[in-house]
Order: structure tokens, then sequence, then C-alpha cells
């Protein structure tokens, strides 16, 4: 989960972002009742229940992206509320902490601003003082950090030490397919993004599950993605059927040879169409508790599976 940064944003998608104060118990409620172990990836910003605390704990470096409105700190700040009372959009420490309320599951870093680390004009410098700064905020609040997703997904093998450094053991990679390899927002096309639609729908690059052994091969462990679990669409709802089949078939796939099978999103996603979402989620979570029944599948968060590949 993130904020929002920009008006245009809270226009186009902020029923999404507030509807997360909704998502996020029935989420955790659903996830209790189908034995599910998450990781929940938080941008350090969200931690805070002020502005005022939120600007004495800035980064000492930040982000000089060559496009100015990719960074929060151009002057937007200025235009938050004053508390997550009357902010719903910027704060959410009360949903942090009823996530760790739940200890099967794990909070993950997002970095603290959002950062993009494949964008023009950003520094590993940069990236490192933004890391410390997510890591200081979750300490204050009792939360080790040890997994990483790189917003957008955008993956930068650079600054992987930094993360080991820091004490991150995994992040989440991309998928093994030219469709999910790394780009900033200038480099990206419409034509992949159709493609990875599609590819939801019907299988065009593949599985997507890894062996332990594909998992061991770097340091922090990358834990590639899957499948990211779109939301319902109206307009694509005749074709519900074909992204169930998709996921299902990956899931049965992993569950059969013993391999990692990883699902992601936003609890923004679900924020429009709750029921629909939710429903949807149900039907894959009762999957998974056939194939934990017939092959033993498991549940696990990020650090829970790379400290077993880790020590296997």
């Amino acid at each position: 989960m993130w904020g929002v940064r920009d008006k245009h944003t809270i226009a186009t998608y902020g029923k999404n972002i507030a509807a997360v104060h909704q998502v996020l118990p029935q989420l955790l409620e659903t996830f209790q009742h189908f034995c599910i172990s998450a990781t929940f990836a938080t941008v350090g910003l969200l931690f805070f229940g002020s502005k005022e605390e939120l600007l004495n704990n800035l980064p000492i470096a930040k982000p000089k992206y060559i496009d100015n409105n990719l960074s929060p700190y151009n002057g937007y700040f200025e235009t938050i509320g004053n508390d997550d009372e009357t902010d719903r959009y910027h704060y959410a420490p009360k949903l942090i902490e009823m996530i760790q309320k739940y200890p099967q599951h794990e909070i993950g870093t997002h970095t603290f601003s959002h950062y993009y680390c494949l964008e023009e004009g950003q520094t590993i410098q940069e990236f490192e003082d933004d890391l410390k700064a997510a890591i200081a905020v979750a300490k204050a609040r009792n939360i080790t950090l040890s997994a990483l997703v790189f917003p957008r997904n955008q993956f930068n093998n650079e600054y992987l030490q930094i993360c080991k450094e820091l004490g991150i053991i995994c992040y989440r990679g991309n998928q093994r397919s030219w469709l999910y390899k790394a780009r900033n927002g200038e480099k990206e096309s419409l034509f992949r993004r159709a493609l990875r639609l599609a590819d939801a729908y019907i299988n065009i690059s593949g599985n997507h599950s890894y062996q332990d052994s594909d998992l061991k091969n770097s340091d922090p462990i990358d834990i590639p993605a899957t499948r990211f679990l779109r939301p319902y669409s109206r307009k694509l709802r005749a074709f519900e059927w074909l992204r169930l089949h998709r996921i299902r078939s990956e899931m049965t796939h992993a569950a059969k040879r013993n391999m990692t099978y990883h699902l992601w999103w936003h609890p923004h996603n679900f924020g429009a169409n709750q029921q629909a979402n939710f429903a949807f989620l149900e039907k894959i979570l009762a999957h998974y508790q056939m194939l934990h029944q017939k092959y033993n599948f498991q549940s696990y968060t990020m650090t829970q599976l790379a400290k077993m590949v880790r020590n296997g």
C-alpha cells in the first residue's frame, strides 16, 4: 500500500485509496480464515500519525528525478492534512497496527517515499538514505524490515548491496520474461502493457514458478513475482473464468512440483468492486487449501521463505 502524492491521483483514484480502510480488515480476516501468511510491503511515509512527525523524519538525501512530478518532496507535503484523523490518504498508522496483531504476517518495505530506482536523476546515495529512513520509522514501531518490494517493479541490481548491508534479506524480483523486465516509465510501452494484460488471462509468458535452487542464486534472495492479481473489471467480466483458470493452473503447476508461486497485489486494487474482488480471491484461496491438502502446498511470508531457502 502507498499514499497519494498528487491531486490528480486523488481525483481519479482517491476512492480506491480511501477504501483501503475497509479493505484491509476484510483482507486480514480472509487470510485468517484460509490460513494464509502474507508480506505487506508498506511505504515508510504511511507509518506516521501527523505531518509534524513526518517532516521531522525525512531522509537526508532526497531523490532528484529529472521528472519532478515523481517526487513527493517538491512542495506536496504542504498540501496534505495534519494527521491521520483528517487525512485518510497519507497516513496509515492504525492500519499498520492492525497488521501487527496478526503474527503470521510480516510488514516489509516499499521504500520510504515510493522510491523509483530506475528513473533518471536518482542516485544510489539517495536510495540508501531513503531506505534508512524507512527502517528507522519501522524500528520505532517495533518492526524489523527484512523484505523489500521495489516500487513499480523498478528492480535495480546495483542497489542490492545497500539492501544487504541494511538488513534486507529478500526482495520481490520480476518474472523471468521480457514482458516483465524492469524499465522506467519513459521506456515502458503500451505494447508490453497490452501483452501483460493478455497474459493475465491466457498463457503467453509461462507459469513463472520457481525451484529453491533458482532462488539461491542471489543475496539478498530474489523471490520473483509470479502473478499480479488484477482487480475485477466490468469491461472484462466475461473473461473472469479465464483469469481464474490462469491463476489456478499456475498454482497447481507449482504445487505438484514443490515450487514457489508468488501472487501479489495492492490493497487499494480492491477498493472498487470490493464484493467481486473478494469473491474472486476466495476462489483462489479455496484452491490453495485443496492444494495444501493434496500436495502439502504451504503459505509463507517472503522472509520465512528466504530463511528456509538460505538454510535448506
